[in-house]
């Protein structure tokens, strides 16, 4: 299509925009490890051989392969820009699972599927005896979502690993490129699925837990995955030397800064609450407005003194009511009942919990006025996961030998990478999302920043690895 064309044609050109060799001042950098030169030559021989410095993805084919990937759950006759609904567990997760799994044996990679469902690539190193660089992403989307959330950080990990594969790249350490299952957890109701299990951190019972009439259990097995043997998946604390994940940043923070690489600091703890609003059902024609106790009235005082609470003090930290349920839900009826959820999003979490008092504080006040009775439960919590300094340092080095800046910033969306970082060192790279719009089929990152954030993916690796 001519709109790929012009896109793969602009994504050159902005590439080769980009110095290799030198940083923002014209300064040269420095050289690589002595290991690096040994395994990958240290410069330009007469057959034309990369330099590890200069060694690029193909950014033409990682566009492709999030081309194709993107027709796996498209909507009936729509193209790239329609977005795609690939829940975890679906045909079309299924489907894309084994194009990936191909992706992944043409970029070299020797390849399985562990007994959570999550697709593992292995690249030897020179030195087998030491724990492999384990770097990936998600494939699994929201309903109605985009194709760069978790797909990019996927495509750019195989396209890594294919660029040394081509190059005939040799690395220490070995290599490790996962795709985790349902990261979303739209299925089932809990994310992180693949990246839990292998964390150990799956609940009690989950396998059990039932959704659209099919067994947990059962939906692994459809994936690959063998739930009868589930602990096999657990991964143990130094089983990988780190883990990187590239991701889109889901905000707009380097779009608005002309920013191309984001290097997270950590990955935000989320407390998630119900609160539960008693009121009294009555006849919403003959219940004078003073004799009302109104649920709803009383619900949506309680929601804005979330917003309220949240933005009384300076800071990144977020609160969400996303969620809503009336009863009876009758236009003819007074409200007699409303649950609704209450989320509170924040690297720190004491800040989070100090917010979540405030909220409590502020929903005693509303039940006196309103004459009803609120209760609010905690529900589901997520410790905050940090990135490691020593890879935050790798991956900014790796971006000024690309000459690309870069801004350290908080990932206020769970991922993958916070169950790893239970594990061993973790670093995140972000690329931007334009207007910082995501979980939409408006959801777009420039494939020249994709290509730019894979770039910084590979020589990271490469550092890590030797």
């Amino acid at each position: 299509m001519d709109t790929t064309r012009r896109g793969f044609l602009g994504t050159l050109a902005a590439l080769a925009a980009y110095p290799g060799d030198a940083d923002e001042a014209g300064h040269r950098l420095a050289a690589e490890p002595d290991s690096l030169r040994r395994s990958h030559g240290g410069g330009t021989g007469a057959g034309g051989v990369a330099t590890p410095r200069s060694r690029r993805v193909n950014g033409e084919r990682l566009h492709e392969r999030l081309e194709a990937l993107s027709r796996f759950g498209r909507p009936a006759g729509g193209g790239f820009e329609a977005g795609v609904s690939r829940v975890g567990y679906s045909d079309s997760d299924v489907a894309a699972r084994t194009w990936v799994l191909d992706q992944m044996q043409a970029a070299g990679l020797t390849t399985r599927i562990d007994a959570a469902g999550n697709l593992l690539g292995q690249r030897a190193g020179d030195d087998r005896t030491l724990p492999p660089v384990l770097f990936g992403s998600h494939i699994d989307s929201v309903p109605g979502g985009g194709n760069f959330d978790g797909d990019v950080g996927s495509m750019a990990a195989i396209e890594a690993a294919h660029t040394l594969h081509e190059g005939g790249v040799r690395t220490r350490r070995p290599l490790e490129v996962v795709v985790w299952a349902n990261e979303e957890g739209v299925a089932y109701g809990n994310g992180l699925c693949g990246s839990r299990a292998a964390a150990g951190k799956l609940e009690e019972g989950e396998l059990d837990h039932v959704w659209n009439g099919v067994r947990k259990a059962d939906a692994i097995r459809k994936i690959g995955g063998n739930p009868d043997r589930i602990q096999e998946a657990v991964r143990s604390p130094g089983s990988f030397r780190c883990y990187l994940e590239l991701h889109i940043e889901q905000g707009g923070t380097l779009d608005k800064a002309g920013i191309p690489i984001g290097v997270v600091e950590g990955i935000v703890a989320i407390d998630r609450y119900e609160a539960v609003i008693r009121g009294f059902a009555n006849h919403a024609g003959t219940t004078p407005m003073p004799d009302r106790q109104d649920a709803l009235i009383a619900a949506a005082h309680l929601t804005l003194a979330v917003h309220e609470v949240v933005t009384s003090e300076p800071g990144r930290q977020v609160g969400t009511v996303g969620q809503l349920t009336v009863v009876p839900g009758a236009p003819n009826v007074v409200p007699g009942l409303v649950r609704h959820t209450i989320e509170l999003r924040d690297l720190e979490a004491d800040k989070i919990a100090r917010l979540a008092e405030a909220i409590r504080a502020r929903a005693r006040d509303i039940a006196v006025k309103t004459r009803t009775e609120i209760t609010i439960t905690p529900t589901s919590h997520h410790e905050a996961a940090f990135a490691t300094p020593e890879i935050q340092a790798a991956i900014e080095s790796a971006a000024a030998r690309l000459g690309l800046p870069t801004r350290r910033l908080p990932s206020g969306a769970g991922h993958d990478a916070q169950m790893m970082a239970l594990l061993g060192p973790m670093g995140m790279i972000f690329i931007p999302s334009v207007d910082g719009i995501s979980h939409s089929p408006r959801e777009r990152s420039r494939f020249e920043d994709c290509a730019r954030g894979a770039d910084v993916l590979l020589h990271t690796v490469l550092a890590l690895a030797s």
